[in-house]
């Protein structure tokens, strides 16, 4: 079995005069987070669309775990996952009869047994059986994550996940992401959040104008640049670091505190 997950060679994609995709070659490892960086309208949600089957390139070629998007689309959604920039999660239902729901339009066996599964790997029993529309925005992140988990896909496709989310909710979808990348799933995350592809990825991706202009590891993508100038200046606490204190999340400021040190 080849160990790449996702694959595109040359797409292209045009909408009426405006040439969104100019070219884009991927290579994505299974079981790795790889984060595809760009401004708003670089063309990411495009490539996830084409990925996830939900539109086709005008030019060039994408697969996902050997499946080819355009002549296999049935057997790529059968391995995949696809979580938006919009949660959708039902407000009107409880935690529980989300997942129940989901779990029984894709036929998978005990839908309650499912439920409560994915309630205790995301945390989410305590608030199981209250309206969706209560939760707040990282648990609803959470319940749309856990949502997509249905039916053991080996891809999820997350698209700009945590936009709209405060501090505490980024924090907990990207404990969410690591947690899915450890137990083996591949994910292609979007992001307009540097911090946010810095902590996560193990690769990146920056979409410009159409095409791939850098990827690689953070490491990788820093010596692109002039060695930096050292100057010895007092550490100072970021703006995150400082709300997370005050608010009491004690071991996100601790363990910042430990990395400063």
């Amino acid at each position: 079995m080849t160990n790449i997950a996702i694959q595109t060679n040359g797409l292209k994609k045009a909408f009426k005069e405006t040439r969104v995709l100019n070219g884009v070659d991927l290579e994505v490892r299974r079981g790795e987070i790889f984060a595809l960086l760009g401004s708003n309208g670089a063309g990411k949600t495009t490539v996830v669309n084409i990925l996830s089957t939900l539109l086709n390139p005008d030019s060039g070629t994408a697969s996902v775990c050997g499946f080819d998007t355009q002549r296999q689309p049935e057997r790529v959604r059968e391995v995949i996952s696809l979580t938006g920039q919009f949660a959708a999660v039902d407000g009107i239902l409880t935690g529980r009869e989300n997942l129940v729901f989901i779990a029984r339009l894709r036929a998978v066996p005990d839908p309650a047994q499912v439920a409560d599964r994915l309630l205790g790997q995301f945390g989410l029993k305590g608030a199981a059986e209250k309206r969706a529309d209560t939760y707040s925005g990282g648990m609803t992140r959470r319940l749309d994550i856990a949502m997509s988990l249905i039916g053991t896909p080996a891809v999820i496709f997350l698209d700009e996940p945590t936009t709209g989310l405060d501090p505490e909710g980024r924090l907990e979808v990207w404990t969410t992401i690591k947690t899915l990348a450890q137990g083996g799933t591949t994910i292609l995350l979007t992001t307009q959040y540097l911090d946010e592809a810095e902590q996560l990825a193990d690769r990146i991706a920056i979409l410009h104008e159409g095409r791939i202009i850098a990827g690689g590891t953070f490491s990788e993508l820093k010596r692109l640049f002039p060695p930096a100038k050292v100057e010895y200046i007092e550490k100072q606490p970021t703006l995150e670091e400082i709300f997370l204190a005050i608010v009491g999340n004690k071991d996100v400021s601790n363990k910042k505190l430990e990395v400063a040190r």
